[in-house]
């Protein structure tokens, strides 16, 4: 198991950081079977009224039915795999709630990145659970006060490592994954979630 967790430093949030929640060698094996065994998939966004690539690629898996809708797209449960599964119930064991889906984003390189957003969608309940774990290459992973844009908070997403927002971190603050200039591999990351509507 990990060290205890560390609790980012953010008023009207509660945010954990769980920095080798896997070991580097079960990391580097789950990178390897969920690039080649998941279904990923590189959709368009309308944005200002032109059709734009999103920047990564995503795959949604959950129980059957747990389909989800952000930024207009309509996501339909796949089926989980083993290797999913097995990192649910670890996931799971700390988190204190049994999650229903998964959301799992591939950034390939520098150039893939998620803009501003907050997880707060009705389906996902009043104070949602979000525990995200990453595989692959570092990222930063980006905090800013809804009401204060002095407010900011950063961290580094190493490989294996759990961040779990949890309370009102997402009626609070928004985050980001950022384009670099430096050059990136990829990263793969999994944000296990409830879905509550359906």
């Amino acid at each position: 198991m990990s060290k205890p967790p560390i609790e980012l430093d953010m008023p009207d949030a509660n945010v954990l950081f769980y920095e080798a929640f896997f070991s580097e060698e079960e990391s580097q094996s789950y990178f390897k079977v969920l690039q080649e065994k998941i279904a990923w998939k590189q959709q368009e966004l309308t944005m200002f009224g032109k059709q734009i690539m999103i920047p990564r690629l995503i795959a949604w898996y959950g129980d059957d039915g747990k389909n989800y809708s952000y930024s207009g797209i309509e996501h339909e449960s796949l089926a989980w795999t083993d290797e999913l599964l097995k990192i649910k119930v670890r996931v799971e064991a700390v988190a204190k709630i049994r999650f229903n889906s998964v959301l799992l984003n591939l950034y390939r390189d520098e150039n893939d990145s998620v803009g501003w957003h907050s997880d707060d969608e009705s389906e996902l309940g009043q104070d949602p659970v979000i525990a995200s774990i990453s595989f692959g290459e570092v990222r930063q992973f980006q905090f800013k006060h809804r009401e204060n844009d002095t407010l900011r908070q950063s961290i580094d997403l190493t490989s294996g490592s759990l961040l779990m927002m949890k309370g009102s971190t997402q009626h609070n603050w928004k985050h980001r994954i950022p384009k670099t200039k430096t050059a990136k591999g990829a990263r793969m990351n999994l944000t296990f979630r409830v879905i509550q509507n359906n």
